[in-house]
């Protein structure tokens, strides 16, 4: 089946800004607030320090066992991870036709994705456990908003079982709609139904229409606009927003735009090898010479 795999609808996702709801409880919530020792486990990610930021991520987690977000972000490590080490997150994934319809070559690390797994149902029980009290709480929604987003990735990507996939990202992009209903500047809430637009938007007319039959739309210009919303304007995801927009735009021959970002997370994250290389690409220089995967430990 043709549909495009690179859900990141996502790793994804996923808010953060203002709220218009219940200031009391939402404001309070680390998705609408910058609590710093996630933010520095996020850059960890960027900089693909993948066990720096699980350890950054597990301490704020113990202290909060009722958030949802610590199990959040704990997956998203996994999932980045093994992104990262399959060599999804580049355009020699991302511009290869056969790779970006079908997913990776191989299979998956068992135990990341079964650490993974268990991090997702682990969060979404938290969520679960708020919606008793108030089934529009903005930092459960936030919640089943990403679990449901990066299961679509590890589904449809790495495990290439694309129609559950897609029925994940349907979800994802469902709870990110519920959720910016309330908190319209939660920017990094735009990158779920960015990307799912994206993706619908580039299947071929003939699936498209049947899709849409099933209550799923795309737009591909729509979704770079939202994607580009969560670049401009996150918290967490911003980094991840640029990475997935500079592709989109490398496989738009947007180069100006794809340079532009790239640079971006190349001066904001030097240790970073990934950007370097992609920048390098974009540019038409020599990429690096170390721009492989870290190892364990590096």
């Amino acid at each position: 089946m043709r549909w495009r795999t690179f859900s990141l609808s996502s790793l994804l996702l996923l808010t953060s800004g203002l709220a218009h709801a219940r200031p009391e409880g939402d404001l309070e919530s680390p998705a609408f607030t910058n609590v710093p020792e996630i933010s520095s486990g996020f850059r960890l990610l960027y900089e693909q320090k993948f066990t720096e930021a699980r350890k950054a991520f597990a301490n704020w987690e113990s202290r909060n066992p009722d958030e949802p977000f610590g199990q959040v972000a704990i997956a998203a490590s996994y999932l980045f991870e093994e992104l990262y080490r399959q060599g999804v997150l580049s355009s020699d994934f991302f511009l290869n036709e056969k790779k970006f319809l079908h997913g990776i070559d191989g299979k998956p690390a068992p135990e990341r994705m079964s650490h993974f797994r268990e991090a997702l149902a682990q969060a979404r029980q938290l969520a679960h456990e708020r919606q008793k009290t108030n089934p529009k709480d903005g930092e459960a929604l936030f919640a089943l908003t990403l679990s449901a987003g990066m299961e679509s990735d590890a589904l449809s990507i790495l495990e290439k079982k694309h129609l559950d996939g897609l029925k994940r990202m349907k979800e994802a992009n469902d709870y990110a709609k519920q959720l910016l209903a309330r908190h319209p500047d939660a920017a990094d809430a735009y990158i779920a139904p960015g990307i799912a637009n994206y993706i619908i938007g580039s299947l071929n007319p003939g699936f498209r229409f049947a899709l849409w039959f099933g209550g799923i739309h795309g737009d591909k210009k729509l979704g770079m606009q939202q994607v580009a919303n969560t670049a401009e304007n996150g918290r967490y995801l911003r980094p991840f927003a640029k990475i997935m927009l500079a592709l989109a735009a490398r496989r738009e021959k947007q180069n100006a735009l794809a340079r532009k970002l790239l640079r971006e997370l190349t001066e904001e994250f030097p240790e970073s090898p990934l950007y370097a290389a992609e920048y390098a690409k974009a540019t038409g220089h020599i990429v690096p010479a170390r721009m492989g995967p870290r190892e364990p430990g590096e």
